[in-house]
């Protein structure tokens, strides 16, 4: 754990110093930092500074959860029923354009592109100060991890908005005001590009003082799991097969270590998004809200208790009851009334009966007397179990690319099902789905998944969802009034 502060206090001093920048609406200049760009120690600061924008503040983490997850079919919104009406609207598919969870989620992820964007034009001014082969290939490397989390933030808003304006560069106002949505495809295309250009330079690890720095083989499983989305099979198949053949990554032994503090940026993570309370008893600057949020409504002490939100559904543990999966539905289904091994009581009291046991964070490892739960927590993105399906998936779906570690669909599917000590079975379509969702259950794929699979209105239609619809969130209101540009998503009233 306390080896990623070293990452966490550059990411806090630059964010510090640009925080004017960071804040303002994404599509502001680029600021005067100040910054020596002759100096090789300056070159990884705008990077970051990138890094610093992925973490979730209170406000944005609520609403994270509500967009990502809480429109699934295997949570439900938790907290208490008079708190976070908007995210309620979500949970029952009322919300429209004037949601606040759904603009929030537009400011982030444009936020994070946009520090991405200042992180990859600080790296010019760098090449032109800088002429030591070593610094110019550290500028190199630098510019291709921002351009993974530039990547990142793109694929998110294709998914969630489909058609979005491709902010590649600082603009003036009137420019913005007049950029136009790129299609799909483009946007795709867009992100392929930035993650090829970090393919072929990011390194494939960092120094032990750099934990949880996004590497080659981050945008290899980034561009992977793209490729799933756009049904490019033997991208989605090339990319998967290459971190399997590559030989460093592997399963926790245990499924509950792959979500625990003790294993953060261990050997089945691929991409997280890194948060610490640093050993403080009071708010630093680089906390992530992503756990907190979550913690356990009403319960005590005051540092295993958060705001309940996004709770496991009824129905997700009747699917992992049906096909007896009882390692996963334990470490992913926290209830009260019940003393987990590290001691920490949920109690009857608490306002929920369940809650997301992934993200639990147990006491002792708090130094926080007040609103601490789950400060030391990252986020996982991407985990090794997800390659492995995505690779499973991609075969099936007929990917003719030459294996290169000699895995067959059947031996990805069944080396996930291993771990959670289920029997191996032939790998279908059907049997990656089920396998994906109970994996990767309240990890923010599952609504996805149901779109992109063609299965949401089967299974989301009674919960509210309409065809043509739901499948993608809706403009923003204020957006549109800032662009005129934007369009209005089909299926909703502005």
């Amino acid at each position: 754990m306390k080896a990623k502060y070293i990452l966490i206090l550059l990411a806090a001093v630059l964010f510090a110093s640009c925080s004017d920048f960071l804040n303002i609406r994404s599509e502001g200049s680029m600021p005067s930092s100040g910054t020596d760009y002759s100096k090789p120690e300056n070159i990884f600061l705008p990077v970051s500074a990138a890094y610093a924008s992925m973490r979730l503040n209170e406000g944005q983490a609520q609403s994270y959860v509500g967009v990502m997850e809480i429109v699934s079919d295997d949570a439900d919104k938790g907290s208490s029923a008079d708190d976070g009406p908007t995210v309620a609207e979500l949970d029952k598919f009322t919300y429209g354009p004037d949601n606040n969870n759904v603009d929030a989620m537009w400011n982030y992820y444009y936020d994070i592109a946009s520090a991405a964007n200042y992180a990859i034009e600080s790296m010019e001014e760098f090449k032109k100060a800088i002429t030591s082969e070593d610094g110019l290939l550290q500028v190199a490397q630098c510019r291709g991890e921002a351009k993974i989390i530039r990547a990142f933030a793109y694929f998110n808003l294709v998914r969630l908005f489909g058609t979005v304006p491709k902010i590649d560069r600082t603009m003036s106002a009137s420019e913005l005001a007049s950029t136009p949505v790129s299609t799909a495809e483009q946007l795709y295309d867009f992100i392929y590009e930035d993650l090829d250009a970090a393919i072929a330079v990011v390194p494939g690890s960092y120094p032990s003082g750099y934990p949880g720095r996004y590497t080659k083989y981050t945008a290899m499983a980034l561009k992977a799991k793209v490729a799933m989305y756009r049904k490019d099979w033997n991208e989605a198949a090339k990319q998967s097969d290459a971190i399997i053949a590559a030989g460093k990554f592997s399963l926790q032994s245990r499924f509950k270590d792959a979500f625990s503090v003790e294993y953060e940026c261990g050997s089945e993570s691929l991409m997280e998004i890194q948060s610490s309370d640093m050993d403080q008893t009071s708010d630093p600057l680089p906390l992530c809200y992503y756990a907190f949020i979550q913690g356990p409504r009403g319960n005590t002490p005051s540092n295993m208790q958060g705001w309940g939100y996004k709770v496991p559904s009824e129905k997700l543990m009747k699917f992992f009851d049906g096909r007896g999966d009882a390692v996963r539905k334990s470490v992913t289904v926290l209830a009260r009334g019940t003393k987990t091994a590290e001691g920490d009581s949920i109690k009857v009291s608490c306002t929920n009966p369940y809650y997301n046991g992934k993200v639990y964070t147990p006491a002792s490892g708090s130094k926080r007397s007040y609103n601490g739960y789950g400060l030391d927590h990252n986020m996982r993105i991407i985990r090794y179990a997800e390659v492995l399906l995505i690779y499973a998936e991609a075969m099936l779906n007929g990917a003719s690319v030459k294996s290169e570690s000699g895995y067959t669909a059947d031996a990805a599917l069944n080396e996930v099902r291993a771990r959670a000590g289920l029997p191996a079975v032939a790998a279908t379509l059907d049997s990656v789905y089920d396998e994906r969702r109970a994996e990767l259950a309240l990890e923010e794929n599952r609504f996805f998944d149901l779109v992109r699979t063609g299965k949401a209105v089967e299974v989301l239609g009674p919960l509210g969802f309409k065809a043509g619809k739901n499948e993608l969130f809706p403009i923003p209101s204020a957006e549109r009034q800032l662009n005129p540009n934007l369009p209005k998503t089909p299926g909703y009233t502005y």
